[in-house]
């Protein structure tokens, strides 16, 4: 089991997590767009939309309900 050594002084947050989250946002949209540019990007039809959202729900149900972790 690994221990947080709270009274350990803090490192400066660097590359992404350092970043304004706005400025963040803006890079990822970036990489959206470029990636559709290029081809690369996935569209998902309204078929494997259902499905995905069908999943999704199923997911939800094994675990009550609770998003994330």
């Amino acid at each position: 089991m690994t221990t947080i050594d709270h009274d350990a002084p803090s490192r400066p947050r660097r590359g992404f997590a350092g970043m304004d989250p706005e400025r963040r946002r803006e890079i990822a949209r970036l990489g959206g767009r470029a990636a559709h540019e290029l081809g690369r990007a996935h569209e998902f039809t309204p078929e494997e939309a259902r499905e995905a959202r069908a999943k999704s729900l199923r997911g939800q149900d094994a675990d009550g309900g609770a998003s994330g972790p």
